[in-house]
């Protein structure tokens, strides 16, 4: 045994290529409005619940959802809620080793997920998202790619940005917190109590500028989808896209 997994690339050698999955239905099925009840139910059994308005959102056309990461019950939140406001899937990426386990990876793709291996570049990622858009679909991002551990916003990646710009698409902000009280980052499963927020934005689209003939650099666009998640928080979530010049 090598200690990789069978059929895995090492380092130096070619990764067979892969195919790309079947995104199941565009449409909330019977199993994801099961599966949303449940959530829904299940989150006000353990804490409270203050969202904000949920209308007008774009009931079709591809939707890029792009919120902050505090915690494991915020894709629960986020789909539970604004699922229903949009009246379709919401496709989340998920870890291909989640998918691969029998129970939870039928779950997940009852749920409109679809896996991305963790060791695979990120134009395979990229291309798998920029799927979901060009079939016209909503995908759940979230920019910074991990929890954060201080509960502030974490300088974001530009992988969202970029495909938001390539796509065309445009991008409902969204702000969540209280999650990371309900839901820690070192627990194996949630608590009880407290109060868990989530706010949207308005949607919008993303260009780089050009300025005296130079186009603005891709971490100053990321900046900018940033600062509309940030003013959907209280202060103190902020972090670098706080500023008295920024929010």
């Amino acid at each position: 045994m090598n200690g990789r997994p069978p059929g895995s690339a090492g380092a130096g050698e070619p990764r067979e290529p892969r195919e790309l999955p079947d995104l199941g239905s565009r449409t909330v099925t019977p199993a994801m409005q099961a599966s949303l009840l449940v959530g829904r139910t299940l989150m006000r059994c353990f804490t409270r619940l203050d969202v904000g308005p949920l209308d007008g959102l774009p009931a079709d056309g591809p939707l890029i959802i792009a919120s902050n990461h505090l915690s494991n019950a915020d894709p629960a939140l986020i789909a539970s809620w604004l699922t229903p406001a949009l009246g379709r899937a919401v496709h989340w990426m998920a870890k291909q080793e989640a998918l691969d386990w029998p129970a939870v990876g039928t779950f997940l793709r009852a749920n409109g997920c679809f896996g991305i291996r963790r060791d695979a570049p990120d134009t395979e990622a990229f291309r798998l998202a920029k799927r979901v858009l060009d079939e016209g679909r909503v995908l759940g991002t979230f920019p910074e790619g991990t929890r954060s551990r201080t509960g502030a916003l974490q300088p974001a990646k530009d992988g969202v940005t970029l495909l938001a710009i390539r796509s065309g698409s445009p991008i409902l902000p969204v702000g969540v917190w209280g999650t990371e009280r309900f839901w820690p980052r070192d627990r194996a499963i949630w608590g009880f109590g407290g109060t868990v927020h989530l706010r949207v934005g308005e949607p919008f689209t993303l260009e780089r500028q050009t300025v005296d003939g130079k186009r603005e650099a891709l971490d100053q666009v990321t900046a900018r989808l940033m600062e509309r998640i940030a003013a959907l928080l209280p202060p103190a979530y902020r972090g670098p896209y706080g500023g008295p010049d920024r929010a």
